[in-house]
């Protein structure tokens, strides 16, 4: 295979390869089921995957023993409603300019209010493609403080890493950022010591691991004897995840396996890595549906302290109940399907979202309701 090959999207969506992917899939998934009880819960981390399953239709093409479940992949939706009422709390603070990717515009407070609706009110909330605008933002006006709303897991991280840094080589006094970052690891321990869950696999997030590697995921096939294989996001991609998957529980197998060989290298990306050891450390974050729990995030090391948006405002972060009636921290957790919420596609829709997982462009929600099953 010539290498560009390798990054060939024709190859990668190409009809045949697809049409034996999914008759292998017909023949390895009863036999796996029968080894776990009659049914294969595999669990899509990202919420990309997610997004990329609903588009392809190819949930229509999965066996009846088979069932894909969404986990707590997507940025936004894992971002708990405390942390959304603290950037709501930055946005009302007097000569504050938010910037902040457009997933977050329309995310609600447990007041009901979003930043979309707050920069109707006139808080100067502006959505940017990189942290690196807030940057030269920030040093385009020098009288203003800008804050940029800093929130995702190891792929957004490093690039947020990158821009604090450039902004303290610069001397700018006047940026900041939040620091509500998540760990995909420590999620999946979350996942698996919980005594309901019923997760056969995983189906890894290939962004997150582009930057981590492999090795943070080998005590989930080590410790809990749950195969994983890291995947990318073209539809044969996704097939091949899956029958890779399979293939390890008709084996007896637990492995940590790389299918987005083409991306993914086991020992990830070092010099992102090394970025974010520096600006950040490993903290105690808030989960959406889970609460605060040690180990699980990032914050600000003690070089970049001074960078931290909620601490130079002193913004205390507050427990928030969840949208009445909202299923988002249940499908997060893989325990709902985005039909099992009563709000889904009724009172909850794209333009009158009650949860971020009907917001974010990778939310489960989002994606069901613009897709379909």
């Amino acid at each position: 295979m010539k290498n560009s090959d390798r990054f060939s999207s024709p190859l990668w969506r190409d009809r045949a390869l697809g049409a034996a992917a999914v008759a292998e899939m017909e023949k390895l998934a009863p036999r796996a089921a029968a080894l776990t009880g009659g049914r294969v819960n595999f669990m899509e981390v990202c919420g990309t995957h997610t997004m990329a399953i609903a588009a392809s239709g190819m949930r229509k093409l999965f066996p009846a023993e088979l069932k894909m479940l969404s986990g707590p992949g997507c940025p936004v939706c894992v971002t708990s409603q405390g942390d959304i009422d603290r950037v709501l709390a930055l946005a009302e603070m007097p000569g504050v300019i938010i910037t902040t990717f457009g997933d977050m515009l329309k995310v609600k407070g447990s007041k009901g209010l979003d930043l979309h609706a707050m920069r109707e009110k006139g808080a100067d909330i502006r959505v940017v493609y990189s942290p690196l605008d807030a940057v030269e933002l920030a040093a385009a006006e020098p009288a203003r403080q800008v804050v940029f709303i800093g929130v995702g897991f190891e792929t957004t991280a490093p690039v947020i890493a990158g821009a604090v840094a450039r902004a303290k080589a610069a001397g700018l006094k006047n940026f900041s950022s939040t620091a509500f970052f998540k760990l995909v690891p420590p999620a999946l321990e979350l996942l698996l010591s919980d005594p309901e869950n019923r997760i056969h696999g995983f189906m890894l997030p290939g962004h997150v691991s582009a930057i981590i590697g492999l090795e943070p995921y080998r005590f989930v096939a080590e410790k809990h004897k749950v195969p994983c294989v890291v995947t990318g996001f073209e539809p044969l991609d996704i097939l091949t995840g899956i029958n890779m998957l399979l293939r390890q529980i008709v084996a007896g197998k637990a492995l940590v396996e790389d299918e987005y060989f083409r991306v993914v290298r086991k020992a990830g990306n070092p010099a992102a890595q090394r970025l974010m050891a520096e600006v950040f450390t490993v903290s105690a974050a808030s989960w959406r549906a889970i609460g605060t729990v040690p180990a699980t995030g990032l914050e600000f090391s003690a070089a970049y302290a001074a960078f931290d948006a909620v601490r130079r405002f002193k913004i205390p972060y507050r427990d928030a109940p969840e949208p009445k009636g909202c299923l988002c921290g249940g499908i997060l957790l893989g325990k709902a399907l985005p039909p099992d919420c009563k709000l889904f596609g009724k009172v909850c829709t794209p333009s009158n979202a009650v949860g971020p997982c009907m917001v974010s462009s990778e939310g489960a929600c989002a994606a069901w309701f613009k897709y379909g099953a």
